[in-house]
């Protein structure tokens, strides 16, 4: 009886422990969406907020496992095509103030065209915000809004007219706040320039990748957004991956452990 009781215990361990990794969701204040990039399903990313508002694969891009920044994936864009969707939501549609967070990492240089990262269009409008690498070879993020096309021109580590290198992981924080935008990188703040405090808003999907424009060619990992404006401490908070999920690996095996002390 004793010997069925704990294999029983231990079976109820073992579910329990799968449920509670599977149901664990990334939560924090104002954000709406989370991307992991740790695996896709039936060609999905899954929306690690809950709130099921997951990314289509549309063609080309892929999860890989070699480059990594968390967890056990990253996505690759690795051809002008590459694209991941996410369909309208209420909350995408209707911020003004907002945060985007993603580490980046680019595996080649810039076309010589505009080449996209991310865009949150609205009706009439690509710039919501909209961020490409800039028509030049040299590696620069340009992050726009409208009206106006207003925000950052060509920054990189360092500010305004500064390069990244290929190769190399950074963390990209944009920080709308009111008039205000604030571009960091790496947890520092590299440009600030005036916006429309009311910029174009509406009915329209998130793109990763490919829009009208080609693709840039990167990998991508944790990808956030808010409908706030984040803090400096928050965003160091977001960088240094502390609203992820622990779940020590050995978990099952430690309580698997201690039953059998017990039963010894």
């Amino acid at each position: 009886m004793r010997s069925m009781i704990y294999l029983f215990v231990v079976a109820l361990l073992i579910v329990s422990s799968a449920l509670t990794t599977h149901a664990a969701n990334v939560q924090d204040e104002g954000l709406i969406l989370y991307f992991s990039f740790d695996e896709a399903k039936g060609g999905n990313l899954v929306d690690g907020t809950g709130g099921g508002n997951d990314g289509e694969i549309v063609d080309g891009a892929k999860i890989v496992k070699d480059e990594v920044k968390y967890g056990n994936g990253a996505m690759l864009f690795a051809k002008p095509g590459d694209s991941v969707t996410v369909d309208s939501f209420k909350e995408l549609e209707d911020y003004t103030d907002n945060s985007y967070l993603f580490w980046l990492n680019f595996t080649d240089p810039n076309s010589g065209g505009w080449d996209q990262i991310i865009a949150k269009k609205a009706p009439g409008s690509d710039r919501s915000p909209g961020i490409w690498t800039c028509n030049r070879v040299p590696l620069h993020i340009h992050y726009r809004f409208n009206p106006g096309n207003a925000g950052s021109h060509c920054v990189g580590p360092g500010g305004e007219g500064e390069t990244f290198d290929e190769n190399e992981w950074y963390h990209i924080a944009g920080i709308k706040e009111g008039t205000d935008f604030l571009f960091y990188i790496n947890g520092k703040e590299e440009d600030k320039q005036t916006v429309p405090k009311d910029h174009a808003q509406g009915e329209e999907k998130l793109y990763i990748g490919r829009t009208g424009y080609n693709a840039a060619k990167f990998y991508i990992d944790d990808l956030y957004v808010y409908d706030r404006a984040l803090d400096e401490k928050e965003i160091t908070k977001v960088m240094d991956g502390e609203l992820l999920p622990v779940e020590p690996e050995d978990k099952v095996a430690t309580t698997w452990g201690q039953l059998k002390r017990n039963r010894d």
